[in-house]
């Protein structure tokens, strides 16, 4: 299954073609789909209305710099703020998590979109992609962090996404434009990158975002299309049941598998369950790639919104506008 990328604040006409595809699972959306609240709207019903089949809208909502939807929402730390705090009160900054998660659910959801990838749970050891992103280098206190997230997005009736398995935090480069390596052992990842993973998947996450990073001494691909990685570790020790994404196959770690179907193929093969297809010049080439493979939407079910309030029914909701004040004001912002 895919999730595909447009490319403006309205659909083409050969974006509604695409979403007659069997293959198309649902849209990704980015800063160049948003306009403002009523037009995230609009878009996320017309790509409804314009599939035959239930479709998954998501976004990267995390806060910080990754913050995709911003006039009309409400302007959300970096997850290493949150990490900040931990030190001072570790209670009151992992009740502050459980907000920010609460908090930006709510106002996603409230838009038509199903879910926001969140939440990051890499360590925070400088990566150029993770950067503040992380909450923190101590994998106890993200782990921590990590499941007051999950539950947060859970009060909010959103699906959480572990990102980026199996940890993206401890090298430098960022897949986006290159190709990362990890020399470390299996032991040493399951020591500190894999913890925050086993915490959420106890919590409840509902879905993992794959890495793009290579761990030779683990396997020699990517983690991505690595089936040692997919269905050895994180299905078979992990015991996670969820849906595995890969990352968006538009980044140049990606390459290596190949072409674009060489791509689509590899993750697939590994044990993805749904790959990105983030960049609407590859999607014509994707879909080709699924030509004569079995499509299965059941997976994805689970993680489709029940129909939020809408904007006016969570501005009337007393607990938005309480837990916005609270938060903001905790997290030094204005309100």
């Amino acid at each position: 299954m895919l999730l595909i990328g447009v490319a403006g604040t309205e659909l083409t006409a050969q974006e509604r073609e695409w979403l007659q595809h069997d293959a198309v699972a649902g849209v990704m959306l980015f800063k160049r789909n948003f306009a403002s609240r009523q037009q995230i709207a609009a878009l996320s019903a017309a790509i409804r209305e314009a599939a035959p089949r239930p479709q998954l809208i998501c976004v990267d909502q995390e806060g910080g710099r990754v913050q995709r939807f911003r006039e009309g929402f409400t302007d959300l730390p970096p997850l290493q703020q949150l990490g900040l705090g931990y030190a001072r009160d570790p209670q009151a900054a992992l009740a502050a998590a459980e907000q920010h998660a609460w908090l930006m659910a709510s106002e996603v959801r409230a838009s038509g979109v199903d879910l926001s990838f969140a939440p990051v749970v890499d360590l925070g050891h400088g990566n150029r992609a993770i950067g503040d992103r992380a909450f923190s280098d101590d994998p106890q206190v993200v782990a921590a962090f990590t499941a007051a997230y999950v539950r947060g997005m859970h009060s909010a009736g959103m699906a959480a996404t572990l990102k980026h398995f199996p940890g993206h935090g401890s090298v430098l480069e960022d897949t986006h434009v290159d190709t990362a390596i990890d020399p470390r052992g299996l032991d040493e990842l399951q020591a500190r990158d894999l913890v925050p993973f086993v915490a959420g998947i106890a919590a409840g996450a509902d879905a993992v975002m794959m890495a793009h990073v290579i761990y030779p001494q683990v396997a020699p691909e990517p983690a991505g299309y690595s089936r040692r990685w997919v269905q050895d570790i994180l299905r078979g020790q992990l015991g996670f049941r969820g849906v595995v994404f890969s990352d968006d196959i538009g980044m140049a770690a990606s390459f290596s598998a190949g072409g674009v179907k060489a791509r689509v193929d590899a993750h697939l093969d590994a044990g993805c369950d749904v790959v990105l297809v983030c960049h609407p010049e590859l999607v014509d080439d994707a879909l080709q790639a699924m030509q004569h493979r079995t499509s299965n939407t059941a997976a994805l079910l689970g993680l489709i919104g029940r129909g939020a309030l809408g904007w006016d029914g969570l501005l009337a909701d007393a607990r938005h506008g309480d837990t916005r004040t609270r938060f903001l004001e905790s997290s030094g912002r204005t309100v």
